[in-house]
C-alpha cells in the first residue's frame, strides 16, 4: 500500500513491490519517476534532486509553448500516462529522439501534418536507416497521442514504412575475437569480469551491472530481468559455469555488486557500456560491444545443441522469434549437420539395400 513520505523530500510516495521490498517515486501534477536508493543515501538524494529538475524545466516550458504545435503536443504526451509508465531508462532513450525533433519541428502545427509532410521530415535520415526508423517511431508515438486527446482525426505516419536495416543488429563476438579480448584483459580485471559475466550469463548491461553475491542461490544465478519488470515477470534460473564461478571466486565477499565502481558506487548501464567501448577498441575489436557477448551466449547454447525453449530460459525472451535473430546462424548449421548425418545414413542404407546384378554370384 502506497503512503506519502512527509520529511525532506515533498513528492515522494513509498510503496512495497511484489517483492515486498520498499520503493519510491517521485509525483507531482502529472509528473512522476522511480527514485533509486536507500532513503536518505547520497544516491537517493541526487534522484531526488533530478527528478525535481525534471520536473521544474517541464513546468517551465509547458506555458511558453504555442497551442496545437508538436512542441505542445511533446508536452502533452511527456504528461501521458503511456510515457509515465515508461521505465526511466526508456523514457531517456525516447526524449533523445524526442528533443531533437521539438529543437528541429517544435513549431509546425500538428492538425496541418499530412503523410507528404511526414515524409518531408524523414529525407533528410535516408542515408541512415536506423535513425530514420526511430524517428518515424517518435513521431507515429506522437501523431497517436495526437488523436487520443482530439487535436486530429487521424495518424499520417499510418502506412509509411521502415527501411529496412541490419537484420543482423549487433556483431556476435566470435571465439577467436574472445581469446583476444581476455589475452588483453587478464583475470581479475573489471574488464575480463565484466566480459566473463555476460559470455556465460546471456545477460543484458541493465541487468549485469545489478548482479551481486545476493543473485547466487546455491551454485545458480537468479535474477529479474529489468527490461520486462513492471510489465511482466520474467525470472532467470541458471547454473552457474565453472569458469565464471572461478573469476567471482576472486572478488571480496563486500561488493554491492560484481561490477562496483572504484569509489564503490554500483556501476550503471550506460556507464558499462562506455567502459566496454573503450576496453573494445584499445583491445583492437572495434566491432565488438557489451550486445554482442549475449548473442554469443545463445550462439554457444545453439552450436551445443540447445532448443529455442532452452536458450529462452537464458536470455529471457517471451518469444522465441528473438532467439532465432540471436543464434539463428547457429541453429541453421546445427539443422544442416543434422539433416547431412540423415542424408549419409540413408545412402549408405541404399547401398545395401541395393538389388543383386545378372550373374552376380553369391
Amino acid at each position: 500500500m502506497a503512503h506519502r513520505i512527509k520529511r525532506e523530500f515533498p513528492g515522494i510516495t513509498a510503496y512495497f513491490d511484489r517483492h515486498q521490498k520498499r520503493r519510491y517515486r517521485f509525483r507531482k501534477k502529472g509528473f512522476s519517476t522511480e527514485i533509486h536508493g536507500e532513503y536518505g543515501s547520497d544516491d537517493f538524494c541526487r534522484n531526488y534532486e533530478r527528478a525535481v529538475r525534471g520536473y521544474r524545466s517541464q513546468e517551465i516550458g509547458a506555458p511558453a509553448t504555442k497551442r496545437g504545435t508538436i512542441n505542445a503536443l511533446i508536452v502533452s504526451y511527456y504528461k501521458s500516462p503511456e510515457f509515465i509508465s515508461l521505465k526511466d531508462s526508456t523514457k531517456s532513450t525516447y526524449r533523445r529522439e524526442i528533443e531533437r525533433l521539438r529543437e528541429e519541428h517544435g513549431h509546425r502545427v500538428v492538425k496541418q501534418m499530412k503523410r507528404q509532410h511526414v515524409i518531408k521530415l524523414l529525407e533528410s535520415f535516408t542515408d541512415r536507416p536506423s535513425a530514420r526508423n526511430n524517428r518515424l517511431r517518435m513521431l507515429r508515438m506522437l501523431m497517436n497521442h495526437s488523436v487520443e486527446i482530439g487535436w486530429t482525426t487521424s495518424n499520417p505516419t499510418t502506412g509509411i514504412k521502415k527501411m529496412r536495416t541490419n537484420a543482423n543488429g549487433f556483431h556476435t563476438w566470435t571465439e577467436g575475437e574472445l581469446k583476444r579480448f581476455f589475452e588483453y584483459y587478464k583475470a581479475g580485471s573489471v574488464a575480463h569480469t565484466a566480459v566473463m559475466l555476460m559470455l556465460h550469463t546471456a545477460c543484458a548491461r541493465s541487468d549485469v551491472v545489478k548482479l551481486g553475491w545476493q543473485n547466487l542461490k546455491g551454485g545458480r544465478l537468479q535474477y529479474q530481468r529489468q527490461k520486462t519488470e513492471g510489465v511482466s515477470t520474467v525470472l532467470i534460473d541458471i547454473p552457474l559455469h565453472p569458469e565464471l564461478r572461478e573469476v567471482l571466486d576472486r572478488l571480496p565477499r563486500d561488493k554491492l555488486t560484481f561490477l562496483e565502481t572504484r569509489s564503490g558506487q554500483s556501476r550503471s548501464a550506460n556507464g558499462l557500456g562506455t567502459a566496454m567501448r573503450k576496453w573494445c577498441n584499445d583491445a583492437g575489436l572495434s566491432k565488438c560491444a557489451a550486445h554482442g557477448l549475449r548473442k554469443a551466449c545463445a550462439t554457444r547454447l545453439a552450436e551445443a545443441g540447445a532448443t529455442e525453449r532452452e536458450i529462452m530460459a537464458w536470455t529471457g525472451h517471451t518469444s522465441p522469434t528473438m532467439v532465432q535473430v540471436y543464434a539463428g546462424k547457429a541453429r541453421r548449421g546445427l539443422l544442416a549437420d543434422h539433416g547431412f548425418e540423415k542424408l549419409l545414413k540413408n545412402e549408405q542404407g541404399s547401398k545395401f539395400d541395393e538389388p543383386k546384378t545378372k550373374g552376380s554370384t553369391k
